[in-house]
C-alpha cells in the first residue's frame, strides 16, 4: 500500500470511529429528533450530527479535498480529490430500533482526463458489530466485532438457478419491477436484506447479486469500491461501471451481463 493510500484508508476508519460513537450512543434513544426533509425522507438528529463530525474531521486532516454529504450537501467537487459521506444509511431501520444501518464513507479520485474512481471505502455498521473496508489494489475486508480483519471474495455461482437475490424493496423500479420479478422467479433464493447490507453481503460471497433501483451517489460510493475488491462488479442497473449512476446492481462477476440483460427495458 502506498503511503497515501495508507493514510486516506485510516482517515477513513478514524472517521467511521467518530461516526460510531455518536450513531450508538442515539441508537434507539428514547429523546431521539426525527424530522422529515423535503423528499419526504426521515433524518434523524444522529445523521445531522455523525456527518458534522465527519466534515470537522476532513475540515482539519483534508482541506484541500471537497466533500459530498447526504445531509449537508457538497463543497469542492471541482476538486481531483473528495469524500462522499452518507452518515447513516438505512435511517428507516436505526430509527425503528432495526440494527441493519451503517455510516457509509469513500474517497472518490478524478483522473486527468476526468473520469473518476472511487479509491477508498469504509462500511460501519456498529450495532451488526461489522465494518467492511477497501482501498484501490488493496483487497476488500471485515471485522467482526473488533476482530482481526478478514480478507473477503465474491462467490462463483455462475447460473441464475443457483444464485440468490437481494433488494430492498419493490418501491421505484418503473418499468422494470416486472423484469425484476421474473429474474428473481428464476433464482435459487430471494431476500429483502436491503440497503448496504445487500452489497456487503455480495462482497463476501454470501449472496450474489444485490440490486437497487433508486440511488444516491452518498449510498453507492463506498459499496463500489468494496465489491471491486472483493472481485465482484458494481454498475448501474444498465451495466454503467460506478455509483454515479442513479440505481445500483452488485453481482459476483459472474452473473453481471445475464443480470443487466435480464432488467433491460427495450425501447
Amino acid at each position: 500500500m502506498s503511503i497515501r493510500r495508507g493514510e486516506d484508508l485510516a482517515l477513513a476508519h478514524r472517521l467511521a470511529d467518530a461516526a460510531d460513537a455518536i450513531t450508538l450512543s442515539r441508537y434507539q434513544a428514547i429523546d431521539l429528533s426525527v424530522t422529515t426533509k423535503p423528499d419526504n425522507t426521515p433524518v434523524t438528529d444522529a445523521d445531522k450530527s455523525a456527518e458534522d463530525a465527519i466534515r470537522a474531521l476532513l475540515h482539519a486532516h483534508r482541506p484541500d479535498d471537497g466533500i459530498v454529504g447526504e445531509e449537508f450537501g457538497q463543497e469542492g467537487v471541482d476538486k481531483d480529490r473528495y469524500w462522499v459521506i452518507d452518515p447513516i444509511d438505512g435511517t428507516k431501520n436505526f430509527l425503528r430500533g432495526v440494527p441493519t444501518w451503517a455510516t457509509l464513507i469513500g474517497l472518490i479520485e478524478r483522473s486527468a482526463d476526468g473520469s473518476e474512481k472511487v479509491i477508498v471505502g469504509v462500511v460501519s455498521a456498529p450495532a451488526l458489530f461489522r465494518r467492511w473496508y477497501a482501498y484501490e489494489g488493496g483487497g476488500a475486508h471485515v471485522i467482526v466485532n473488533d476482530g482481526i480483519p478478514q480478507r473477503i471474495t465474491v462467490s462463483e455461482v455462475a447460473k441464475i438457478e443457483d444464485a440468490s437475490i437481494s433488494h430492498s424493496d419493490f418501491l421505484g423500479w418503473g418499468e422494470r419491477l416486472q423484469p425484476f420479478r421474473t429474474l428473481m422467479d428464476k433464482a435459487w433464493r430471494t431476500r429483502a436484506h436491503g440497503d448496504f447490507w445487500s452489497h456487503m453481503l455480495v462482497a463476501e460471497g454470501a449472496v450474489d447479486i444485490a440490486v437497487e433501483p433508486t440511488l444516491a451517489l452518498w449510498d453507492m460510493a463506498a459499496l463500489d469500491i468494496i465489491v471491486r475488491e472483493a472481485g465482484g462488479r458494481f454498475t448501474n442497473v444498465d451495466g454503467v461501471d460506478g455509483p454515479h449512476g442513479g440505481n445500483g446492481l452488485s453481482t459476483n462477476m459472474a452473473l453481471h451481463d445475464y443480470v443487466v440483460a435480464s432488467l433491460k427495458i427495450e425501447r
